[in-house]
């Protein structure tokens, strides 16, 4: 529970220093948070600082009593939320204050870091890490040019160890790089979304990456609604050989050319065509061209990095990218092992590396020699190499220790744990076994002027498919011997009509994201689950992403007034900019100088110009208000959607009605018997469960059904927000 102090806390100037990106006023500005019992602080002893309480917990045990482990729960300065706090007359110079709610966390660590003998921060390994690292050094007084900074790529004994050994400096060219794109995405945020809630409707927002995604959306969503289906016909030929040996031919050529176009037999246009054929097939002999037989393999897929880890858990466990990223950040920080301690099974999961350490690649072969066998285990370790640019900070995705078997670790996992540990583990083991063998078969016959074949797969030798499935489907072709003679079985035509692009899944909107060097592996789940968060996209009935009505208008607002916002080219080339801040030491303030110049004009132009647009009317829910007889609809609100009365609007009625969208659980009330316990919003927007025949059954209960005990009535003893996690 947060408590008012009632007063703000007076300005305090960030100590200077030659190398820090940015130094404008650190203002406090916050609500602090009841502080929770510590322990006092011991003198002389090494203060480790990480970004959450479960990775402070792993450490803690892995390094001893020589070390104070504190956590900063995330971020402890960024830009205020009630205004832009980037002084673009002054070399965008942004003004950063105390988060809200850090005042105690700030407080715990100055006080350990006064007695402490030396201090480290240990924040996580990417850019967003080195930022957090930064502000830590400021906001304590550590020389961020001094040996302070520890990067643990894997949270293990072994992995900590060798952190620990190589203390380095903050990367300020990461900062930098960080800052960078803080300072665009507020500049577009806070500049972009006044004149959309002007043009359009209140409430609206843009961003720099969300807006390119968006567009990607819409414009699969105008090639999908322009889509005029084209008639084609498929002829296809059961047809026997001696022995019993049968086959499928389908028609692919007529007069020596190709029907084939875009993998389809779109040459055979109508029935008319398709009959033309199989009369020319039933006046003559089908008679075997060729017969080929050829051995190949394929090579083992390579493992996880962020975009392919979201993909695959879309795909294979129904996951979205958030649940993803969350299950594997508990992963990354360490779960009990009976035996081991507080253990990291995963590397760090913001990569786009697919690079494996030697000794990693030398473990996974000696337990898939023992497992599976010298025959599943290839001549030399796997290499994989990555298309594209890659930053390369870290290794891949993959498990500290391949001995710890998902079997093995179960029953310390939650489910979605042990979901996502498997997937990872297989997928790395799996990438340094075997090439798999398939053998293809192509049979080709002829019939008149008609030429046909049927082709098919068979696994030889499942390799590395052993461990991950090879995702194909066998179809043993019989060996048939050239110019021997077919009998017709059956002969069938089937109209067929194509089809037009699907709409993305949130596992093919990453990939297209990141084919378009758009985004990076921290801000992936981000930008797909702002796209709904903002009621831009919904999931249809297939799970995939559909652009709402107000998505679709916004869309076109912005490619109308801003088209380098939603252009994919512009937006990737900003990614490789701010790479090339950090790469190659480009001043951020001029990469932020160019996008502004032209991005304010715009602005300029386009709230002078721009005319109003008309938002998307409230949906109806097919009911009638029963104050007023005007139909019901959904509307939105501060704290989500609810129900209204569409004679709001009018002058004459004004009718107030409302109720709230109650999203059921299936589960009767277990207070009254009859209603059915459905998730509400609080005042403040927390959910909780409550009985749909309230107010006559005041069931109310803050866990769901089956998870915990809900009161007789009455909101007392609600719990406090305690969640521990990372979300920085």
């Amino acid at each position: 529970m947060l408590k008012d102090e009632g007063s703000r806390v007076k300005r305090a100037r960030a100590k200077k220093t030659g190398t820090a990106p940015s130094r404008k006023p650190v203002k406090a500005g916050t609500k602090t948070a009841k502080r929770a019992p510590r322990s006092a602080p011991e003198p002389g002893r090494t203060l480790v600082i990480v970004e959450s309480p479960s990775k402070a917990r792993t450490l803690g045990k892995i390094l001893g009593k020589g070390y104070d482990i504190q956590s900063s729960v995330g971020h402890i300065r960024d830009l205020p939320k009630s205004r832009l706090a980037i002084d673009v007359d002054n070399g965008f110079e942004p003004e950063y204050i105390l988060v809200r709610g850090k005042g105690a966390v700030v407080r715990n660590l100055k006080e350990r870091a006064s007695v402490s003998g030396r201090v480290l921060i240990a924040s996580d390994p990417d850019r967003e890490g080195e930022a957090i690292a930064w502000h830590l050094s400021e906001t304590l007084g550590v020389d961020p040019g001094s040996p302070c900074r520890v990067r643990m790529y894997e949270i293990t004994p072994k992995g900590v160890k060798e952190a620990f050994e190589q203390v380095s400096t903050v990367d300020m060219k990461k900062v930098e790089a960080q800052q960078a794109r803080r300072v665009l995405d507020r500049l577009v945020g806070y500049k972009l979304s006044p004149l959309l809630w002007d043009k359009i409707k209140r409430g609206l927002s843009a961003g720099r990456v969300q807006s390119a995604a968006l567009k990607m959306i819409c414009d699969r969503q105008d090639l999908i609604d322009s889509f005029v289906p084209r008639e084609y016909w498929q002829v296809t030929v059961a047809a026997a050989a001696e022995g019993g040996r049968e086959y499928s031919l389908r028609v692919d050529r007529l007069d020596g050319k190709s029907l084939v176009k875009d993998g389809r037999t779109l040459l055979i246009k109508d029935e008319s065509s398709a009959a033309v054929i199989e009369e020319e097939v039933r006046s003559n002999e089908v008679r075997v061209v060729s017969f080929t037989q050829k051995e190949g393999t394929r090579k083992s897929l390579p493992p996880f990095k962020t975009s392919t880890l979201q993909q695959e858990a879309s795909r294979r466990l129904s996951f979205a990218p958030r649940r993803t990223m969350f299950t594997a950040q508990g992963l990354y920080e360490g779960v009990p092992i009976p035996g081991r301690g507080t253990t990291g099974l995963i590397t760090y999961m913001r990569t786009d590396s697919l690079r494996v350490s030697a000794e990693a690649a030398g473990q996974a072969r000696e337990y898939i020699k023992t497992a599976f066998g010298k025959g599943y285990l290839p001549p030399s370790a796997q290499v994989h190499e990555g298309k594209g640019r890659s930053q390369d900070a870290h290794e891949a995705i993959r498990p500290t220790d391949v001995t710890l078997t998902p079997d093995l670790v179960r029953e310390h996992l939650t489910p979605d744990q042990y979901r996502l540990y498997d997937l990872v583990w297989r997928r790395f083991v799996a990438s340094q076994m075997s090439p798999a063998r398939i053998a293809r078969s192509t049979v080709e016959a002829e019939s008149g002027r008609v030429g046909m074949r049927q082709s098919g797969a068979c696994v030889v030798f499942d390799g590395w498919g052993a461990l991950w499935p090879l995702d194909m489907k066998d179809e043993v072709i019989e060996p048939a011997r050239e110019g021997e003679l077919l009998e017709v079985k059956g002969i069938t035509r089937e109209q067929r009509f194509t089809k037009p692009p699907s709409r993305f899944t949130d596992a093919g909107l990453i990939k297209a994201l990141e084919e378009e060097g758009i985004g990076r592996p921290s801000t992936y789940a981000t930008i797909v689950q702002t796209l709904y968060d903002r009621k831009y996209v919904v999931r249809d009935e297939d799970k995939r992403l559909a652009p709402t009505p107000l998505g679709r208008i916004v869309d076109a607002f912005l490619e109308a007034h801003f088209p380098g916002i939603v252009d994919l080219a512009f937006t990737a080339g900003m990614e490789n900019e701010l790479d090339e801040i950090e790469d190659n030491g480009r001043l951020w303030r001029d990469v932020v100088r160019d996008f502004w110049t032209g991005f304010s004009a715009s602005l300029e132009k386009a709230a002078a110009e721009a005319e109003k647009v008309a938002p998307p009317p409230p949906e109806p829910i097919g009911e009638d208000c029963p104050l007023c007889g005007s139909p019901l609809v959904i509307k939105s609100g501060r704290f989500g959607d609810f129900i209204g009365c569409s004679g709001f609007s009018d002058p004459e009625k004004k009718c107030r009605y409302t109720r709230p969208i109650l999203k059921t659980t299936g589960v009767t009330c277990p207070k009254c018997s009859e209603g059915e316990v459905v998730r509400r919003k609080g005042k403040k927007g927390k959910p909780f469960y409550g009985c749909s025949r309230y107010p006559e059954c005041d069931y109310v209960s803050f866990t769901p059904p089956g998870e915990g005990r809900g009161s007789g009535g009455g909101p007392s003893g609600v719990p406090a927000d305690d969640e521990e996690g990372s979300d920085r």
